[in-house]
């Protein structure tokens, strides 16, 4: 598998997904590496290429064998899904939102029966998804829905920081009833194997507390007493390295100085916050960000699933001024975990 097919659903139309894909596929050395397929709107691809300002010409297929795969040409699985007509930027739409869904049901089809060997998602907006009727909280839920999948979770990387979630899209007052023993355990053991296909021999995963100072021995809460000390013990039974319950204000500090390969967060913002603030840099002086590092992948599915780890970025839309650091930092991972 010298050069993987991936495709890439490029997000909701209104956003930036389609610039960034376009960028993206603007540098030689994605093509070195594999065979991009873009799941879209051929006409949206156009207008993309325009917005990009990139020198690229764009081909409809009709499947991926279809594909020439060479640099200069966008391959584009035409779903013919958008009215550029009505089509509004920085807008949440039911049309943005029915056309998204269609991207990601459609790669993920085509990754069931093997025609392509990952999935890259681009960005979608999760009240554009539910306005079109398609009720998920996210990406993560909708593959895993699709695929039939129960034991799943998301993780967030950049670099060699590593970052699993026990929890993602649910109201806070609803993490401590979420983590349970059962739970943090087969988050710790996806991401034990995902730390292995990605050529860690032997994984050092930690394990962030719930509560302040990781619970202080019960004094502010004892989930770690009862649910996540229990799922730790049980995984270094099976054989893994793990630490914790560690306090969660110094965990990610011992993770990005290197002496652990992944944490496990209890919730969203716990694991995301910290991965963002190393990931993305911004400056108001010139309201640009400089860097939008940082992917997102589905553990667990029976099939390869990288993201860009950034939103639709509405108000960027159609201006050109997209990074598309994210979306080929997601295409390099999805091609090393498709050669795996």
């Amino acid at each position: 598998m010298s050069r993987p097919v991936i495709a890439i659903t490029v997000g909701d139309p209104c956003g930036i997904g389609p610039e960034i894909t376009a960028k993206a596929l603007a540098l030689p050395e994605i093509y070195e590496i594999c065979r991009p397929l873009a799941i879209a709107d051929a006409g949206l691809m156009y207008e993309a290429v325009k917005i990009a300002g990139v020198n690229l010409s764009v081909r409809a297929v009709g499947s991926p064998t279809e594909g020439r795969y060479e640099y200069g040409t966008i391959d584009v699985l035409d779903l013919q899904n958008v009215d550029l007509s009505q089509l509004e930027y920085g807008k949440v739409t039911r049309m943005g939102g029915e056309a998204s869904f269609q991207y990601i049901a459609r790669a993920i089809e085509l990754a069931l029966a093997g025609e392509v060997d990952a999935v890259t998602t681009g960005p979608i907006n999760k009240e554009a998804i539910n306005l079109a009727g398609h009720h998920y909280a996210g990406h993560t839920e909708i593959f895993a829905d699709m695929t039939k999948t129960r034991d799943y979770c998301m993780m967030l990387i950049d670099k060699n920081f590593r970052v699993s979630h026990v929890t993602t899209h649910v109201a806070y007052s609803q993490v401590p009833l979420l983590v349970k023993k059962e739970r943090v355990l087969k988050v710790i053991e996806l991401t034990h194997n995902a730390l292995l296909k990605m050529g860690i021999a032997s994984p050092r995963i930690a394990v962030a507390g719930l509560n302040p100072h990781a619970g202080e021995d019960g004094l502010f809460g004892r989930e770690e007493i009862e649910e996540i000390n229990p799922a730790i013990a049980a995984a270094r039974e099976e054989g893994m390295q793990v630490d914790g319950p560690v306090s969660p204000d110094t965990i990610f500090v011992k993770l990005r100085g290197g002496q652990y390969d992944a944490v496990v967060a209890m919730y969203h913002d716990q694991g995301h916050i910290p991965t963002k603030v190393i990931g993305f840099q911004y400056d108001d002086a010139t309201g640009k960000w400089g860097s939008v590092a940082g992917i997102n992948i589905t553990l667990g599915l029976p099939i390869i699933r990288t993201s860009v780890d950034h939103g639709t970025a509405f108000g960027k839309a159609g201006k050109g001024t997209a990074n598309p650091e994210s979306m080929v930092d997601a295409l390099k991972m999805a091609v090393k975990l498709a050669r795996y």
